[in-house]
C-alpha cells in the first residue's frame, strides 16, 4: 500500500450508513437493552436448562455442594478474587498503548473505568455488546474517531485470542504429557487450525483489505469506515509488540490463576495441578467469545463441567461448585460492582474532569 493510500483521513461525522455513523452511533441505553425480550430469553433461557441438566442428569449432590462452597477457604477465595481484579489495570494499560498508536492519548486509569464498564455489559446482554459500548465511551469522553477505535478494540481481541489459544495448548501439553485422550487431540487439532487461520487473516486484510474494499461497489463513506477500523487494527508500532504480548499473557494468567486458586479454596482431592487450571480457565474463556449468551451463560458452566469431569476425573458435585464459584467472582461481581461503576462514573454520562485531556490524530 503506498503512502498516499495510508494517509490519515479527515476526522469528519460518517453518516447515512448503518455502523458508520459516527455522530449518532450511540448504542440503546443499557436500562432499554435490559427490557429487550431477546436479552431475557438469552438470559432466562441457559439458567432454565442449566438447572434442568443438573436436577435429572447431573448427580448432583446439593446438600454436599452447598456445604463445599460454604467450608471454602475465604483467604484464598479472597486470594482469587484479587489476582481476577488485577486483570483489570492490566487490560487498560494495554489499551492504552493501543490508543496511543492510534493517535489518542488517555490514563491508564480511564481506560480500566471503560473497561470495567463495557464488562458489565457484556455481563447484562449477549454478542460481546460491551466492546461496541466500549468504543461509543471513549467516543462520548473523547474526541476520537469511533471507526478507529473499533480497530483497536479487534486487534486487542486479536491478540486475547492468540494468548488463550497458544497458552492454552502448552498447559494441555503439559497437563496432559503422559498421555491424550481422543478429546484432548481433538482439542488440540482445533487450537492449531485455529491460529492459522487467524494469522492467515490478519495477513491478508494487512495487505489485500483496502484493495478488495476500494474494488466492491460500496459508498464512499464505507471505504473511509474501514480506512479508519484499519487505522486502528494496524496502528501499533512494532517494537511495542512484545510489550503487549507480554502484558496479554499477565492478563490471561489471572483468568487461570483465579481458577486455581478456587479450586484450591474448595480443598478438592482430583488431579488437575495449575497447568490443568490454566488449560481448563482458558478453554473457559473462548466459550465466552460465542455470542448466544451474556458472558457465555450457560455455554461455559456445561463446558467446563465436561472437561473437569471427563478429563481429570471431578465429581458432578465437585465440577458444579468450582463452576459456580468461579463465575461468582468472574461474573456476578462483576455485575454487582460494575452496576455501581455504572451509575457514579462519570463517563457513561460524557462528564469528564478538566484536567483529563485526549488528543486523536487529524
Amino acid at each position: 500500500m503506498t503512502d498516499d493510500e495510508r494517509r490519515p483521513l479527515a476526522e469528519e461525522p460518517i453518516v447515512d450508513y448503518p455502523l458508520v455513523h459516527e455522530e449518532s452511533a450511540a448504542p440503546p441505553p443499557l436500562s432499554r437493552r435490559l427490557r429487550d425480550p431477546r436479552t431475557i430469553i438469552a438470559i432466562v433461557l441457559p439458567i432454565v436448562l442449566l438447572v434442568l441438566i443438573a436436577a435429572t442428569f447431573g448427580n448432583i449432590n446439593f446438600d454436599l455442594l452447598v456445604q463445599s462452597i460454604a467450608n471454602a477457604n475465604p483467604w484464598l477465595l479472597l486470594a482469587a478474587f484479587g489476582v481476577y481484579y488485577l486483570g483489570f489495570p492490566l487490560r487498560g494499560y494495554r489499551w492504552t498503548l493501543l490508543l496511543r498508536g492510534a493517535g489518542t492519548e488517555i490514563r491508564v486509569r480511564d481506560s480500566t473505568e471503560i473497561i470495567f464498564i463495557s464488562w458489565l455489559v457484556n455481563c447484562l446482554v449477549p454478542a460481546k455488546l460491551g466492546d461496541v459500548y466500549r468504543a461509543y465511551l471513549l467516543r462520548l469522553n473523547y474526541a476520537v474517531s469511533l471507526s478507529r477505535t473499533f480497530g483497536t478494540v479487534f486487534i486487542e481481541r486479536v491478540f486475547d485470542l492468540f494468548a488463550i489459544v497458544l497458552l492454552g495448548l502448552a498447559a494441555g501439553f503439559w497437563s496432559f504429557r503422559s498421555g491424550m485422550s481422543v478429546e484432548v487431540q481433538i482439542v488440540f487439532l482445533i487450537g492449531f487450525i485455529f491460529i492459522a487461520v487467524l494469522a492467515v487473516g490478519l495477513f491478508f486484510v494487512r495487505n489485500f483489505g483496502r484493495r478488495i474494499i476500494v474494488r466492491l461497489p460500496l459508498p464512499h463513506r464505507v471505504v473511509e469506515f474501514y480506512e479508519r477500523f484499519e487505522e486502528g487494527v494496524f496502528s501499533i508500532e512494532a517494537g511495542k509488540v512484545p510489550r503487549l504480548a507480554i502484558v496479554t499473557a499477565l492478563i490471561w494468567a489471572t483468568e487461570a490463576m483465579r481458577l486455581y486458586l478456587v479450586i484450591l479454596a474448595l480443598g478438592f482431592d482430583f488431579p488437575i495441578g495449575i497447568s490443568g487450571a490454566f488449560f481448563v480457565a482458558l478453554i473457559s474463556s473462548l466459550l465466552t467469545a460465542i455470542p448466544f449468551t451474556p458472558a457465555g451463560l450457560g455455554i461455559v458452566e456445561g463446558g467446563v463441567v465436561y472437561i473437569l469431569t471427563s478429563l481429570y476425573g471431578a465429581t458432578p458435585t465437585e465440577a458444579a461448585a468450582i463452576v459456580l464459584v468461579d463465575r461468582a467472582i468472574s461474573v456476578l461481581s462483576v455485575i454487582i460492582f460494575g452496576g455501581i461503576a455504572y451509575v457514579v462514573s462519570p463517563k457513561t454520562r460524557g462528564v469528564r474532569p478538566p484536567e483529563i485531556e485526549a488528543t486523536s490524530q487529524p
